[in-house]
């Protein structure tokens, strides 16, 4: 007699699962940047004395220091602990006085003018001052087009405000703005007041000191600059 076997097909193997694509993080929140370097960014006042000619004087009336006083406003970035502070030439050029706020007590400084360029629109200023909290610096030369970035600074006397971008474009020059020009240009909100802040990444690291604007009509419009951190 033959004896067969009836053979059941081997059933094929099930499919494997589809590959499920890697999803990239989600910003949710910026606050933990801000509570980084806000307490690095400060308020920086001047006052300058303006000589009025003695025919206003004498219609208007005495003045016992013979002028006028100018008030101005500006930010800054303390950058070492001992009481540096950057900011921009333009902030600070001709101020009789200086002070500087910052912290949530708003606590003031008299501070000195200790060195400035005026070809990159930057000084230096020095308050005495000890233990102060320092904002690390960034290599701006790897800063690329697109980057998210924040800008801190002190807008209308609004202090502490912080805005939101990218990098819009790197090594801007030739726009008659200062002697030396190597901008980087970041579409953040910067306004009257943001001289002199800082310009961070999501790090909180700072690339860049914010200097100037494009606007028509002197307000923001969406172009701003600041000078690279590797130059500061």
């Amino acid at each position: 007699f033959a004896i067969t076997e009836k053979i059941q097909p081997v059933p094929p193997p099930p499919p494997e699962p589809a590959a499920v694509p890697e999803r990239t993080p989600t910003v949710s929140s910026f606050a933990p940047v801000v509570e980084k370097v806000a307490q690095s960014v400060v308020s920086v006042h001047t006052s300058k004395m303006v000589r009025v000619p003695k025919v206003l004087r004498d219609f208007f009336g005495p003045n016992p220091n013979g002028g006028s006083t100018t008030q101005g406003l500006g930010s800054g970035v303390i950058v070492s602990p001992d009481g540096y502070i950057l900011t921009n030439n333009h902030v600070t050029e001709g101020a009789d006085q200086i002070y500087v706020t910052f912290g949530v007590e708003r606590t003031r400084y008299a501070a000195k003018k200790v060195g400035s360029d005026p070809g990159t629109d930057l000084a230096l200023l020095k308050i005495d001052a000890t233990d102060l909290p320092v904002i690390p610096f960034a290599d701006s030369s790897k800063a690329k087009v697109g980057d998210v970035v924040l800008a801190v600074g002190n807008p209308f006397g609004l202090t502490q405000t912080v805005t939101m971008g990218i990098i819009s474009g790197l090594g801007r020059g030739g726009m008659g703005i200062v002697d030396y020009e190597n901008f980087i240009q970041t579409d953040a909100s910067v306004n009257p007041g943001n001289s002199g802040g800082a310009l961070v990444d999501l790090e909180g690291r700072l690339l860049g000191i914010n200097t100037a604007i494009f606007s028509r009509t002197g307000g923001n419009q969406g172009i701003g600059f600041a000078v690279p951190a590797d130059l500061a």
